[in-house]
């Protein structure tokens, strides 16, 4: 393992794990040398991505909230539909958030949100919160709209989780996104969360699907006829973001 390839294993170790880690649970964990776990430990203290806490352990360091701030201010994607997001928000009049996901190795993250007032504006689909590709609208609006090869790969490597989210075979499977597809949106109803309902529409730059948008309410305040009948809204905001992201249009400079 090289150098680079040392400090992305060190940071990955943080992902789903313990948020604190020793010199030594570190060079055990990556079968390292304590010596060599030291280096990539001080060279990432050196860059503020690690700090030292108490009991000899090391935590992510704040130069993650500088870079998560940059990407923030930089990302063309949440540049370009932040405004269609709260626009839609008002046309609901903040009754659920406005969600931005996109696709993350082998599953779909919130990258922006934009919540209308309390009680309206909870959920539990955040910036940086991650589903699978399989389970709610957000991912199937982004899965349904690949194209087929990559869809016959996921299936086949992800096989007895599809299974357990609903379809039995392939070719359910491929049915059931294929209408999706055609619909243009995907509607789920305490899919990712109890009494939480999920529209969503994928974004395009060109014809290749880039992030999808959803709006999430919860059932008390609207029933899933009432957020079937945004459908043309979301669409219409889904379709705002894919061009202005096409000729970057509204981009700052």
């Amino acid at each position: 393992m090289n150098g680079p390839a040392r400090i992305l294993a060190v940071l990955q170790l943080f992902e789903g794990g313990p948020s604190v880690w020793t010199v030594e649970e570190i060079g055990r964990a990556l079968d390292l040398s304590t010596s060599t776990a030291y280096r990539s430990v001080r060279a990432l203290v050196s860059a503020g991505m690690l700090e030292p806490v108490a009991g000899a352990g090391y935590a992510l360091g704040p130069a993650f909230i500088r870079y998560d701030r940059l990407l923030r201010q930089s990302d063309p994607l949440i540049l370009v539909a932040d405004p269609v997001m709260r626009e839609l928000r008002d046309a609901i009049a903040g009754r659920g958030t406005l969600v931005l996901c996109r696709r993350f190795r082998d599953c779909v993250m919130c990258v922006h949100e934009v919540r209308g007032p309390p009680p309206y504006g909870e959920t539990t689909y955040e910036r940086g919160v991650a589903m699978p590709m399989f389970v709610g609208a957000s991912s199937k609006a982004i899965l349904a709209s690949l194209p087929d090869r990559l869809l016959k790969s996921a299936y086949l490597e992800n096989e007895a989780a599809i299974r357990a989210s609903g379809p039995k075979s392939w070719a359910e499977f491929k049915e059931h996104l294929r209408e999706i597809k055609r619909l243009g949106y995907a509607l789920t109803d305490s899919e990712v969360a109890p009494g939480r309902i999920g529209l969503a529409a994928p974004i395009f730059r060109g014809d290749q699907v880039v992030a999808g948008i959803s709006l999430v309410v919860t059932t008390p305040v609207m029933s899933r006829a009432q957020v079937e009948a945004f459908v043309p809204k979301l669409q219409a905001a889904a379709e705002a973001i894919g061009e202005r992201l096409s000729d970057d249009q509204g981009l700052p400079r």
